[in-house]
């Protein structure tokens, strides 16, 4: 029964894309069929199979491995303060960030993450049928953040109407920086967030191309990582990722206290008028039938909504410091399946974010975005969805 409601679930989110779609008779049915079938295969390969579990448990030893050095550094700075008990999370989990940028940036000014993305996409190009610059900003999405994510295609930027750039868009909204992907191990069962990666790269696809379908001539699709690095030296390189990583820690921060701050002022207006009643209780309600159709059980649909929702009007840090108090109380299908909604930056926040950064590159196409923004969102929330969904399938 678990089985037909997931399947229910990922067809009724097919279906609203379609019905968003700005060009029915252009979407490419072959190849969002092709991404559908890889998530199966991944989420399949992953949670039932040994040598699944074994690149599982790989990947999350060598993350930890990367989180034990990381936190010298950090414990180098701040070892002398007094920490509450349970740690405190600026420390124990953002300044991680730092070192994992610094990572992202040295292997980047060395032409090895630019090198892979670059095959990768190709790969998924040719599969799918999908434009190469699409399915580049796609694999370029899981490693760098929304903003680093479009400044690697902006020598692309003057070929993308407005169905392309809602695609790129997307995938950005879509999926998480490996530089935050530490912080998210620290919070959430490491297996939920790493099968997320790609499982989000393709939902972003799969929806976007129902929902902005793009035919793209050939002239038109060229990816070049020959200025992906500015860094002269691998010292440089160093050093402007780690001052990209602070700067990150310093905004997530900020965005923490003005959030979480504003859903406190938000439940206390609300609590006037009803007493007892939060903005995660009346979202979870909102939320409660599409998951019980992803497979959340009904006695536990309504928290597990909160915390969705509350990441869609926050961002997902307020939602999985929440989460993470929940862990012990909820079944293991509900966890898997939240931890996987929660991990993208599908949210309010990411439109500005977004729009923003193509007003650097572009200022006319800002415009585009910010216009399509609700949309954006909305197609970028049901990848989350999609993503979620097709974890319960196999939980």
């Amino acid at each position: 029964m678990d089985k037909l409601l997931g399947l229910l679930a990922i067809i009724i989110v097919l279906g609203l894309a379609f019905l968003m779609s700005n060009d029915k008779k252009k979407i490419n049915y072959k190849g969002i069929g092709i991404m559908l079938v890889a998530q199966l295969i991944t989420t399949w390969f992953m949670f039932t199979t040994k040598i699944g579990q074994t690149i599982i448990n790989g990947i999350s030893a060598g993350f930890n491995k990367l989180i034990e050095f990381g936190s010298e550094g950090v414990g180098f700075i701040v070892g002398g303060v007094v920490s509450t008990e349970g740690g405190v999370f600026f420390f124990d989990v953002l300044l991680l960030i730092i070192f994992f940028a610094t990572i992202l940036s040295v292997l980047t000014y060395l032409r090895i993450l630019p090198t892979i993305i670059k095959y990768l996409g190709g790969i998924i190009s040719k599969v799918t049928g999908l434009p190469k610059v699409e399915s580049f900003n796609a694999v370029n999405s899981i490693f760098f953040g929304q903003s680093e994510a479009l400044i690697a295609i902006r020598s692309q930027f003057h070929h993308l109407n407005n169905n392309r750039l809602y695609i790129v868009s997307a995938s950005a909204m879509g999926s998480v920086s490996a530089s935050i992907v530490g912080a998210y191990l620290q919070m959430l069962p490491p297996q939920y967030v790493l099968v997320a990666l790609p499982l989000n790269m393709f939902s972003a696809l799969i929806l976007a191309s129902v929902i902005a379908p793009v035919s793209v001539p050939k002239e038109e699709d060229h990816v070049d990582i020959k200025d992906v690095s500015n860094d002269k030296s691998i010292f440089e390189a160093m050093a402007n990722g780690a001052l990209e990583g602070g700067k990150i820690a310093l905004i997530v921060a900020a965005m923490l206290v003005a959030f979480i701050a504003s859903l406190e002022l938000v439940n206390w207006l609300i609590q006037l008028v009803a007493a007892g009643t939060t903005l995660q209780e009346i979202l979870g309600y909102i939320i409660a039938p599409i998951g019980i159709l992803m497979g959340i059980a009904p006695g536990e649909v309504i928290e597990a909504g909160s915390v969705m929702g509350t990441k869609i009007v926050t961002n997902e840090f307020v939602a999985m410091l929440e989460f993470e108090t929940m862990l012990g109380d909820l079944s293991e299908k509900t966890i898997g399946i939240v931890s996987v909604f929660l991990t993208s930056f599908a949210n309010f926040s990411s439109i500005g974010i977004i729009a923003g950064t193509v007003q650097g590159i572009d200022a006319k196409k800002a415009g585009q975005v910010s216009g399509f923004g609700m949309k954006l969102l909305i197609g970028a929330t049901l990848a989350s969805i999609l993503s979620a969904t097709m974890v319960g399938l196999f939980l």
